[in-house]
């Protein structure tokens, strides 16, 4: 747990973005906390491995990435404390962080996560989690070895997540409701490449079916019409993520997906409150631009909290 109540930066998410900009208010000489509610490195700690990051050409695991950024981090004095951010208070220039294990205050806060899976929300999602439907293939790939799985998704995590269990289970379809991909052509050409992985395209779930464990998936060909049945031992769902911003409504302001808008900055409406990585309104969501957010999300509280000393 946290040492003490008050600190000089508070960082909520201890992601990349989060860990980074951790880096650089505790090397600025910034007392600063970090609240994470889970893992460190966030949604990165559960992908075997990252193949776009500079510095690592032949790739580095999600996780051992994660620890070095964390080691680095507590090596300037990044204090981490694991809870919940419940909300978040205005009083004046001070900000008071709510959270699972008590409140804590700041002059400067730096938001950077955290997102959520986002669910099909279809029959049979709900009752069948942790009983065939899985949102982590690195996590239960090996639960389904030599068992027929599907994933629905077509981005760069859904065919990732796809080359993943092919580790582990005998065959994958992928489920997609497009005509084709969106993920990078590398991860394309992978995917197109192995055997174990085949595709149904412009299709969607309906319902998902079964006892006590998953069996079959209702379908839907978006096109034509047409339904049909895939008899499956588990269902992978990566469709992307939602931000978990719905505490600062009414405090931020937000964009139709629950994003927070800040400037090129990283700069929110309220002076003080800065944001970093997924749950900003932004083009790209990678670990690079994460880091650089926090970087620089880092730099604008260094100099807030400058230009608030000298008043």
């Amino acid at each position: 747990m946290a040492e003490k109540r008050n600190y000089q930066v508070i960082i909520i998410g201890g992601g990349p973005a989060g860990l980074t900009a951790g880096i650089y208010t505790a090397r600025a000489g910034l007392d600063t906390l970090l609240i994470e509610r889970e893992m460190i490195g966030g949604q990165i700690a559960n992908v075997e491995k990252l193949e776009n990051y500079p510095g690592f050409p032949e790739g580095i695991g999600g996780f051992e990435l994660a620890q070095l950024m964390q080691q680095q981090a507590e090596k300037y004095g990044v204090q981490i404390a694991y809870t919940e951010a419940t909300g978040l208070e205005l009083k004046g220039n001070t900000k008071l962080v709510k959270t699972a294990e008590g409140d804590f205050e700041t002059k400067a806060v730096i938001l950077t996560g955290a997102a959520k899976r986002r669910k099909l929300g279809v029959p049979g999602e709900a009752e069948f989690t942790g009983k065939g439907v899985s949102y982590c293939a690195t996590c239960d790939g090996p639960i389904f070895r030599d068992k027929v799985v599907a994933i629905a998704g077509g981005g760069n995590a859904a065919i990732t997540e796809a080359l993943h269990l092919t580790h582990f289970a005998s065959k994958v379809t992928v489920i997609h409701r497009r005509d084709q991909l969106r993920a990078t052509a590398i991860l394309q050409e992978r995917a197109f490449a192995e055997p174990k992985i085949n595709f149904l395209w412009d299709t969607g779930i309906e319902k998902i079916e079964g006892e006590d464990f998953v069996k079959r998936l209702r379908l839907n060909n978006l096109k034509t019409g047409a339904k049909s049945a895939l008899e499956v031992d588990g269902l992978f769902v990566s469709i992307g993520f939602e931000p978990d911003t719905a505490y600062l409504k009414g405090i931020l302001t937000l964009d139709n997906e629950g994003h927070i808008i800040t400037n090129n900055e990283m700069e929110t409406a309220v002076p003080g409150i800065f944001v970093a990585g997924d749950t900003r309104s932004k083009l790209a969501r990678q670990v690079v631009t994460a880091a650089g957010d926090g970087a620089t999300a880092a730099i604008s509280a260094e100099r807030y909290l400058t230009e608030q000393a000298g008043k």
